[in-house]
């Protein structure tokens, strides 16, 4: 019973591992959707994001200030 118990614990510790993302990787993430977001608007500041679990599911907000979405003009 006592090995049954310490493979659910490590397994759980390696789960709870996976889920926090480290410094270097929130920083390339947080780089990669500024470039996205200046892609489409002209921001005003630096891009944050948040990182929250609730329950079973993983909620991220991005946010950054904007003057103004840049539209596409399609070419026929």
């Amino acid at each position: 019973m006592r090995e049954l118990s310490t493979k659910h614990r490590l397994a759980r510790m390696l789960a709870e591992d996976k889920e926090e993302m480290n410094l270097e990787t929130e920083e390339a993430a947080i780089r990669d959707f500024q470039r996205v977001a200046d892609e489409y608007f002209e921001t005003e500041s630096k891009a944050r994001m948040s990182i929250k679990k609730e329950g079973g599911v993983i909620s991220v907000t991005l946010t950054f200030r904007a003057v103004r979405v840049k539209n596409f003009t399609r070419l026929k």
